[in-house]
């Protein structure tokens, strides 16, 4: 048995001094609590920061500001998000049952690691994300769910999060505290392809938390939104691949256009060959199917999972048509 120890951090600044003491952070503890079960990692120290803040409120732009303790099923909930993002309300509902979304927080789903099934098979698998070097059993193993976009002869992990698509269409701002001071990424930014360094899944520097999330101002595109998950059961799986799409028309023509895409990569993936391709044209499912194909132009599917192309062009398609169908 591993002895551990466990604080209730009393504002930022103490779970700030406690993570450069070594301890690791806990939210709802829906990924981690099963991680260090499994022995995946380890913990001497964890500091519980879910009741840090907890608040959605608007900004002077027009946007939300969404705490990183604030859980998800509250998330999905807000009137706010659902009438101007209902993308991501969307996302979170497709995300996981009732109870884990009840635990759940924004800033651990965004920090959540891959399902991959070696990763977690510590005893019988290699990881170069466990363990760098050791070599990865996905690239000639069972290989379903992994990636055919952003990976490398290092790593083919994906990225699990529902709620990081949706954040990625709407151009979502992540806000981070440390020791140097607090900065902020994009969401698209905050993920790292694995190249020779699996291990290193994002930009988080050491000592820094995640203490809130930005959503810009609405727009014509993130109103006329949906997200569309892909999966071998109806619900609780993670998805094979999802599609977050928005659309704004003037004249029957593509105005805006948002697309980003999971179960693809190890970080959601902004399709912006695809919205480039787009911007002027007929949403016509021609004209939809020749960029998605754009977009995919540089994928490598593995051998269990080719079929994922024609399941990300046929989805996209279907979801792009749908939202053009559906403009006012």
């Amino acid at each position: 048995m591993t002895p551990l120890t466990y604080f209730r951090a009393a504002d930022r600044a103490d779970a700030l001094a406690r993570i450069e003491s070594g301890a690791r952070l806990l939210g709802g503890g829906t990924n981690l609590v099963d991680l260090l079960r499994q022995n995946v990692e380890q913990a001497s120290e964890l500091v519980d920061v879910s009741r840090l803040g907890g608040a959605i409120s608007e900004t002077d732009s027009g946007g939300l500001l969404i705490d990183a303790s604030v859980r998800n099923a509250a998330l999905a909930a807000d009137p706010r998000v659902r009438r101007h993002y209902p993308v991501l309300a969307r996302a979170l509902l497709a995300g996981a049952s009732a109870q884990i979304r009840n635990m759940a927080t924004v800033g651990g789903n965004i920090l959540q690691r891959t399902r991959c099934p070696y990763f977690y098979d510590v005893d019988g698998a290699r990881c170069n994300k466990r363990q760098p070097g050791a070599g990865c059993d996905a690239l000639d193993g069972f290989n379903r769910y992994h990636a055919i976009l952003g990976a490398s002869d290092q790593c083919v992990a994906t990225h699990p999060s529902d709620m990081c698509v949706a954040l990625a269409m709407l151009d979502a701002v992540v806000h981070l505290a440390g020791p140097g001071g607090d900065r902020s990424v994009p969401l698209t930014d905050f993920h790292v392809l694995p190249d020779a360094t699996p291990d290193v899944e994002t930009v988080l520097k050491p000592g820094e938390l995640i203490t809130a999330v930005e959503l810009p101002p609405p727009s014509a595109a993130t109103t006329n939104a949906d997200y569309r998950k892909v999966r071998d059961r109806s619900s609780y799986a993670f998805a094979l691949i999802s599609v977050a799409g928005g659309l704004a028309l003037a004249d029957g023509r593509v105005t805006q256009v948002r697309i980003a895409l999971g179960g693809l990569a190890a970080r959601p993936w902004r399709a912006t060959r695809a919205e480039a391709a787009l911007v002027g044209a007929a949403p016509t499912p021609d004209a939809c199917l020749a960029a998605i194909r754009e977009e995919l132009a540089g994928a490598r599917p593995l051998s269990g999972n080719g079929f994922k192309i024609d399941l990300v062009e046929r989805t996209t398609v279907a979801v792009l048509t749908a939202l053009a169908g559906a403009h006012p």
